[in-house]
């Protein structure tokens, strides 16, 4: 029994599959323009300006093989060998990786001991570094960082050369009403910020690949330039199937993420109950970030659970303050997390 995949178990709303079936009978079945489709990049860039306030056009546009060559691409366009990335940790496991095929070296900086970002840390981290990553809301911890964190991160930026690299994949994915700041819509990071983004959390659209960037022109040539490299032209019938969800917009999604609340509040509940772990809530995303209370490395625990009959994730991919975490995916029914908890719970008592 799994809870360690982060891919929605939704089918992908049928406005959009529909859209995609039209477009195979119309003959979106050839190489498209290697930058992406230019409708869907005016798209995007029209709901970029909405976040900002700001005017983008198709020209700040990449559209790319889904968010990890969004991501893979940003940084081997920007990041030289021997240049510093810095890394708010734990977070997604892509990121100190693209930085070392760039030849960069992480620099990984721990949250504070509730998952926030640790200024007085990041500002002695990011002297002399070519870019910060962050993850928002995060994988791994379901922490959504606040607009007063990003405008302070602004501010430590400011007559400083550092890009921002902000990868949003869950920004429609908040519970509670929470508010969620793009970082977007931070003037402060707007001219160095290089967006990525994705359409396979919102959407259930994991298998279709479809991401973008969003960056200044003089940052998004190179990018296209690094992602066509790679990876050529996009599926064109999936980009117009994009085009649909993006103008239909969250709503299209909206029984998903009312399901993901109740599955976080169940998965909260249950966590809060065991002796054997705890777990700040997620505010975002889909995931629970338990610590245990065993003296066991992450990955031996990990293939514990698994001999007990549940598959998580060890903490440690998360970066060194992960140590002694696993993490839970709620992105599954409610049969399979109450079951996958019970098991959890079962041989985390015998540890």
């Amino acid at each position: 029994m799994s809870l360690a995949t982060g891919e929605p178990d939704f089918p992908t709303p049928e406005p959009i599959v529909e859209a995609c079936r039209r477009a195979l009978a119309d003959g979106y079945t050839h190489y498209g323009d290697l930058n992406g489709d230019p409708e869907l990049r005016e798209v995007i860039a029209a709901a970029a300006s909405g976040r900002s306030g700001q005017a983008y056009s198709e020209g700040n546009v990449a559209v790319t093989h889904g968010g990890a060559a969004a991501i893979n691409a940003a940084v081997l366009a920007a990041v030289n060998p021997g240049d510093r990335v810095v890394i708010p940790e734990p977070t997604y496991s892509l990121y100190p990786d693209a930085v070392r095929l760039a030849g960069g070296e992480p620099v990984l900086v721990p949250t504070t001991s509730d998952h926030r970002l640790d200024l007085d840390a990041l500002a002695d981290a990011l002297r002399g570094a070519r870019m910060i990553v962050l993850c928002n809301p995060v994988n791994p911890t379901g922490t959504v960082f606040n607009g007063d964190e990003l405008g302070a991160l602004g501010a430590l930026l400011d007559g400083t050369d550092v890009l921002v690299l902000a990868d949003e994949a869950y920004a429609e994915i908040v519970y509670d009403g929470v508010p969620f700041t793009s970082a977007l819509a931070v003037e402060s990071l707007r001219e160095r910020l290089i967006y990525c983004q994705t359409l396979s959390k919102t959407y259930a659209m994991t298998g279709w690949r479809v991401g973008y960037v969003v960056a200044p022109v003089e940052m998004t040539a190179p990018i296209r330039h690094v992602h066509r490299t790679f990876n050529s032209a996009l599926n064109a019938a999936a980009q117009r199937a994009a085009i649909t969800a993006l103008r239909l917009g969250p709503e299209l999604a909206a029984p998903m993420l009312r399901a993901y609340q109740e599955r976080r509040d169940l998965v909260a509940k249950r966590l809060a109950e065991m002796d054997e772990v705890e777990a700040i809530k997620p505010e975002g995303a889909f995931y629970a970030f338990a610590r245990y209370r065993c003296a066991l490395r992450s990955e031996d625990v990990v293939q514990r659970l698994l001999a007990g009959g549940v598959a998580v994730r060890a903490g440690s991919e998360y970066g060194p303050s992960g140590e002694g975490h696993v993490r839970l995916s709620f992105a599954a029914d409610f049969d399979t997390l109450d079951e996958g908890l019970n098991r959890m719970q079962k041989t985390l008592a015998r540890l």
